[in-house]
């Protein structure tokens, strides 16, 4: 068994470069010199992932003025993530994992209770990477539901 990856504050981000809904590769790297919210959401279009990227969307624009990017990240196909970006008006780029190589190394894959089980699969988890590419706020096994405005709180915007 391999150890799982944690990160914590101060840690460097892993690298990512993923596809976005539109196949264009979106890499983290673009984002150096600004601070980023890098979420990570088990499937588009399921109710608890919709609610949570709508809430990012519907604060996109305090984060934002905040200084804050949003990138989505899930195992799902561009297509997919396609039309979930065109069904729920997402103005903020999600990315395809399918691999799971970059869910794997943020620590955002692997074992987690669901209702009651151990499953496999992806935890739901939100990071906030500083501009020098830094972890400056991880979150393990976040709620779908409130936890945005749980977001905006914790960082006092």
């Amino acid at each position: 068994m391999t150890e799982k990856t944690i990160l914590a504050p101060g840690d460097t981000a892993p690298e990512l470069t993923l596809p976005d809904a539109d196949g264009n590769p979106v890499s983290l790297a673009d984002y150096r010199g600004r601070s980023v919210v890098v979420y990570f959401y088990p499937a588009a279009g399921t109710p608890g992932c919709t609610k949570q990227a709508c809430d990012f969307r519907d604060n996109l624009a305090q984060l934002n003025g905040a200084g804050l990017d949003v990138l989505g990240v899930s195992p799902d196909a561009p297509a997919k993530l396609a039309r979930f970006v065109e069904a729920e008006g997402l103005t903020f780029p999600v990315l395809s994992d399918p691999g799971k190589e970059v869910l794997r190394a943020w620590g955002a894959f692997g074992e987690k209770k669901l209702y009651g089980k151990t499953v496999t699969g992806v935890i739901r988890s939100t990071f906030v990477v500083d501009p020098e590419g830094r972890i400056s706020t991880a979150q393990y096994n976040v709620k779908a539901t409130g936890h945005v405005a749980k977001l905006i709180r914790d960082l006092a915007l």
